[in-house]
């Protein structure tokens, strides 16, 4: 396998900045593997990357998030547009169809690439989106979701994110009164001072298109691509993993389990490690299936 090289795509408002691990185009048969995470940029693929050395594997910065910049005057972060972008940077790599494996809130701007423009990839695997639209229990997930932005509004990075990791630790459905009393930054290790920035990509309010977006399952179902829904076995119950699970019922396919948590992919890019390598084995198992 070749090494890492960096490039960067002109797109309407913004450019792109993407990493290419091995040739292009690909040797041995299988195209592209596009990884796309959000609000996570490229810097989490790190190790999930190099252990699939036989294939080609491209990451990249969302518009305005890590190396890449926006000039369209927005600060939101919208699925539909990203998928746009997705749909430039495939055309780059060749024209496509490429695999894509999307985590979080790339894997609901993976789902939207999918359903704007099917052709374009081969196999998705949209690990764990976000999708709250899909939950039986939606309209209480949202009063949560609202609560925990304005935890930051009003108190900062730390009584954000942790009423973030709150609400993501919630088993089972939302109720009117979860997370009505905020928890202690210090008791999930986040700073309690604020620093006075606001523009955090989760918490600021920017990913809430991601988060409202529901998935169009007539699109999807209709697509020649297949879409693989998979969360990680340690968030069973959890948000994230309900969330997949409406999907994959909507589609009316299997759940994949697939090891670890939310983030199981990574190594130490962001401290909080899953089992990388258990992972990845998964990953090319679901994407030899296809």
């Amino acid at each position: 396998m070749t090494g890492t090289t960096q490039r960067s795509l002109d797109v309407p408002g913004a450019v792109l900045a993407y990493d290419v691990r091995g040739p292009l185009p690909p040797t041995g048969g299988e195209p592209p593997l596009l990884m796309v995470g959000q609000p996570m940029d490229a810097t989490g693929f790190a190790t999930l990357a190099g252990l699939l050395p036989e294939r080609t594997v491209v990451t990249y910065d969302p518009r305005g998030l890590g190396r890449s910049t926006r000039t369209d005057g927005s600060s939101t972060h919208d699925p539909v547009q990203q998928a746009e972008d997705l749909h430039a940077l495939v055309g780059a790599l060749g024209g496509g169809p490429v695999d894509v494996f999307g985590s979080s809130g790339g894997a609901v701007t993976s789902l939207a690439l999918v359903a704007a423009h099917p052709h374009d990839v081969r196999t998705l695997v949209a690990h764990e989106p976000p999708a709250l639209p899909l939950l039986p229990d939606a309209a209480e997930a949202e009063v949560v979701w609202q609560r925990v932005q304005a935890a930051y509004q009003e108190k900062g990075w730390g009584a954000g994110m942790a009423a973030f990791v709150a609400m993501t630790s919630v088993p089972g459905p939302f109720t009117a009164d979860s997370l009505a009393e905020l928890p202690d930054p210090a008791a999930f290790g986040m700073p309690a001072e604020d620093d006075g920035a606001r523009d955090d990509p989760l918490l600021s309010g920017a990913s809430t298109p991601v988060t409202g977006y529901r998935p169009d399952v007539d699109a999807l179902r209709t697509a020649p691509t297949r879409v693989v829904v998979a969360a990680g076995i340690e968030s069973k119950d959890l948000m994230t993993w309900r969330t997949s699970a409406a999907l994959a019922d909507a589609l009316g396919v299997e759940l994949a389990v697939f090891p670890s948590h939310h983030g199981g992919f990574m190594g130490p890019e962001y401290g909080m490690p899953g089992a990388p390598e258990a992972f990845a084995g998964r990953l090319r198992e679901v994407l030899a299936a296809g």
